[in-house]
């Protein structure tokens, strides 16, 4: 079964982090994601870089691993009406919602490490498709 992953689970694959054995598990999956992913994934390495959290070489062998990983990206063009819709009713980013809004689509789980989100959706009732990658088993 394919799964929709976002930039929360990913860069967990190329940055030790809590929650890295169960996002790397994932990778035995198909995998998709709003094209999106890419530029979120850079800015999550541009804040840890300025953070102290890895130096510029780290961040620069990170996204040449991240850009050869097999996920299956799709154009969020045709996503925008949906996240935004999802955005406004969960009062949630946009972003997270456009991950959210191709799980929708598609019919597959969403995994993600953003528990903000998973508590919005449970407390309306909409989890159904969303995975807290913490329930991911290694």
């Amino acid at each position: 079964m394919p799964f929709i992953v976002d930039a929360s689970v990913v860069i967990k694959w190329v940055v030790q982090e809590a929650g890295t054995p169960n996002a790397l598990a994932l990778t035995t999956h198909k995998l998709l994601a709003p094209d999106l992913l890419v530029v979120e994934c850079a800015d999550i390495i541009r804040k840890k870089v300025r953070r102290g959290e890895m130096t510029g070489y780290e961040a620069s062998l990170a996204t040449r691993l991240l850009a050869r990983v097999d996920i299956e990206l799709t154009p969020m063009r045709a996503l925008l009406e949906p996240a935004t819709r999802l955005a406004i009713e969960l009062d949630h980013p946009a972003q997270g919602c456009t991950y959210l809004a191709l799980s929708e689509a598609r019919h597959c789980e969403f995994v993600t490490a953003d528990l903000s989100l998973c508590r919005k959706l449970a407390a309306l009732g909409r989890g159904a498709r969303v995975v807290p990658l913490g329930d991911i088993r290694r």
